[in-house]
């Protein structure tokens, strides 16, 4: 009987010994989650800017200002600034100004190219056009308005997928996504 007994107890302490190691193994594993959430967190880190200010003239003197309430520049990508409340200005040498105004930004800083984004509109002389998307780069001397685009004039309002703008030649192409969809054009 006493061995009986000392085999029972042999079990129920050798089953306690692995429940604490598998207790153990299990918070370990808790504690490593945690530890890499927090450095998965600290890992992230950024500059915020306030009252973001940037200034470009190309080799014609075609002038570019580029403003914005609040800017962020990532530590993972240093050349890119991200923008919020933004305003541009372009001030052709030989044209009017066009100013661009938007909620967000990407700014390049190696080339000046912006995106712009959410609530984009474009004004110039009497003309506006609104927008959600706006690719815009001095390099290529155009910009790309999409999504949702409205233009009007004093005697226009037309309606279209997508909007490129040459900055150079002043000319525009103006179409929408699907052919069977036309662009929508009405004269006051």
């Amino acid at each position: 009987m006493e061995r009986k007994y000392k085999v029972s107890l042999s079990i129920i302490f050798l089953l306690l010994i692995i429940w604490l190691f598998i207790k153990h193994t299990n918070n370990k594993k808790e504690v490593e989650v945690i530890k890499q959430k927090i450095d998965q967190d600290t890992i992230y880190s950024s500059n915020i800017i306030e009252n973001v200010r940037y200034e470009s003239k190309d080799i014609k003197g075609n002038e570019y200002v580029i403003e914005a309430l609040k800017g962020e520049i990532d530590h993972q990508i240093p050349n890119v600034i991200f923008l919020t409340e933004v305003k541009a200005t372009i001030k052709p040498i030989n044209s009017s100004k066009i100013i661009i105004k938007s909620n967000y930004g990407k700014y390049f800083i190696d080339n000046n190219d912006t995106i712009f984004s959410k609530n984009v509109i474009i004004t110039f002389l009497d003309n506006k056009i609104e927008g959600e998307y706006l690719d815009f780069s001095i390099l290529r001397n155009s910009m790309t308005l999409s999504r949702n685009v409205v233009y009007s004039s004093l005697n226009n309002v037309m309606k279209a997928d997508v909007i490129e703008i040459n900055l150079e030649t002043k000319k525009a192409k103006v179409f929408m996504f699907e052919d069977k969809k036309k662009v929508n054009i009405k004269n006051f």
